[in-house]
């Protein structure tokens, strides 16, 4: 099938050509994109073959884009009609893997429908502002560098920089940063954690505007000039909407899944994964315990001490 989507894509890139699809419809009233044999290929055959494949088509311009779907599509057709002429559809193994494909389909549209369905924006939006909330403020820094080899030659930059020669210039001609020279030693933003231990003690001190003296580092000798200083701001809502709303929907399908686990029968047959099972589940019932233990302990007063006259707190 992989194979097939490169083909298609291939095949795009190199015949694209200008024009229009056909606007026909199939029974069903589905538009009708094109047809092999006979046999029609609609927008709801283009839907479903984007979600399989189109994340392999990369930033494709949409009409070529459009142009490989249906050329998968229509490679797809072609190999099952061949498929078809040599009967490999009454064979066990196909009617076997129709029957998973069937499973894995339907686990699927009950995500989709039952599960991510559920999940709704004002659920997302209040997770989103919880998390908001517990962040805590952090700065982030904008700042030039200019990076030598020794001491004397970072004192001299440093002072042609303050008799009023431009840091970026200096920065393009002389720093050994083979990145940040491009751009006059701009680092962009950066948060603490990003930089050098010795870099952003300086820079941690230093007010927008201000130039360092010479900076030892692991790297050599630096000049940095503090461009800007900031509160970091979150992430807004439309940014992470779609990632916590997945991240949701996931939850549901494992808490679902333990539901139907703990209505269902299994049994494993497979002696190698049914020890592995077992071992699994006594752990976790011996950390069950352990747990159990611990917060009755906890619960209970002192040898000796006088029992609460109300019951603690429950522990959060």
């Amino acid at each position: 099938m992989r194979a097939l989507a490169g083909f298609a894509l291939l095949a795009a890139i190199a015949f694209a050509v200008d024009g229009t699809f056909a606007v026909a419809q199939d029974a069903a009233g589905d538009k009708v994109v094109a047809t092999v044999d006979g046999k029609a290929i609609t927008e709801g055959d283009m839907k479903l073959a984007e979600g399989e494949i189109g994340s392999e088509l990369g930033q494709l311009p949409a009409d070529v884009r459009r142009r490989a779907l249906a050329e998968y599509l229509i490679d797809n057709q072609l190999f099952a009609n061949a498929a078809e002429a040599a009967k490999l559809g009454d064979t066990p193994e196909f009617q076997k893997y129709m029957a998973y494909l069937r499973q894995r389909a339907l686990r699927e549209q009950f995500f989709e429908k039952t599960l991510k369905g559920s999940v709704s924006e004002d659920e997302a939006k209040k997770i989103y502002n919880e998390r908001v909330a517990q962040m805590k403020p952090e700065t982030e820094f904008a700042a030039r560098h200019i990076l030598v080899a020794d001491e004397a030659k970072a004192k001299e930059l440093r002072a042609k920089i303050a008799a009023g020669e431009d840091f970026a210039k200096l920065a393009g001609e002389n720093s050994t940063d083979p990145v940040s020279k491009k751009d006059g030693g701009f680092l962009g933003y950066f948060g603490m954690g990003q930089m050098v231990p010795e870099f952003e003690a300086q820079v941690a001190k230093m007010q927008k505007g201000e130039l360092s003296e010479p900076v030892k580092t692991a790297y050599g000798w630096h000049i940095i000039k503090l461009e800007d200083r900031r509160q970091k701001q979150p992430p807004t809502f439309e940014q992470v909407k779609d990632t916590i709303m997945n991240s949701l929907a996931v939850r549901k399908a494992q808490e679902k899944s333990a539901e139907l686990r703990g209505k269902a029968k299994v049994d494993y047959v497979d002696a190698d994964i049914k020890k592995m099972v077992e071992e699994q589940q006594k752990k976790q019932a011996e950390a069950m315990e352990a747990a159990k233990k611990a917060a009755e302990q906890g619960a209970q007063p002192a040898p000796g001490a006088a029992a609460p006259a109300t019951p603690p707190a429950a522990k959060p």
